[in-house]
């Protein structure tokens, strides 16, 4: 199963005032990391965050299982930064909460 302090985890998360915008995004980051998806790093598909609108804003996420490290860190920051658009990606390592 891999859970912490076994493995580490990361919740990549977007938010945007609109929801079909959100939906696009986080499908396009999804795909993209895919072509990663091995045995270092696991990427689940992307849901609705558990509070999905806040402050009118709707809020989806990835979260992706693996051993943090230099070669993790460059494959998520490649599919991120080839993302060209203003919705707000937010990038967290171990969350302290997953709402």
């Amino acid at each position: 199963m891999k859970y912490p302090p076994f493995c580490d985890i990361i919740r990549i998360e977007v938010s945007d005032l609109e929801e079909k915008e959100t939906e696009k995004v986080i499908n396009s980051i999804y795909e993209n990391l895919l072509k990663y998806n091995d045995t270092e790093m696991h990427v689940f598909a992307p849901m609705p965050s558990p509070i999905n609108k806040i402050k009118n804003r709707y809020r989806w996420r990835i979260i992706i299982k693996c051993k943090i490290g230099n070669n993790v860190i460059r494959k998520i920051n490649r599919v991120i930064n080839n993302i060209k658009t203003n919705v707000r990606i937010s990038v967290d390592i171990n969350p302290n909460n997953m709402n």
